[in-house]
C-alpha cells in the first residue's frame, strides 16, 4: 500500500479538522476503503484516530439502517454521547 505525499496529507488533515463528527467517521472510512490493504492502519496514523472510529464509519456506510438511526440534523444516534448531570 502506498500512501499520499506530504502535501496531500497536510490538505487531508486540514479538511478532516473542518468536518463534524459524523462526516469525520465517513471520510476516514472512505479513505481506508479506497486504499485497500493497510488502509485502516495508514489512515489511523495519519489522523491520529482509533480503529473503532474507522470501523464504525465503515459499518455506517455499509448498512444504511445504521445511518437511518441517526436523527436528521444530529451527529449521533438517540442515547449517544455524554449523559447529562442530574
Amino acid at each position: 500500500m502506498t500512501g499520499y505525499n506530504q502535501e496531500i496529507e497536510s490538505k487531508m488533515r486540514y479538511h478532516y479538522s473542518q468536518l463534524n463528527e459524523k462526516e469525520k467517521r465517513h471520510y476516514v472510512a472512505l479513505e481506508a476503503l479506497k486504499l485497500g490493504v493497510g488502509g485502516k492502519t495508514y489512515v489511523r496514523k495519519l489522523f491520529g484516530i482509533s480503529d473503532y472510529l474507522i470501523r464504525k464509519g465503515i459499518a455506517e456506510l455499509a448498512d444504511k439502517s445504521l445511518l437511518d438511526e441517526i436523527p436528521q440534523g444530529k451527529l449521533r444516534r438517540i442515547g449517544g454521547g455524554r449523559k447529562k448531570k442530574s
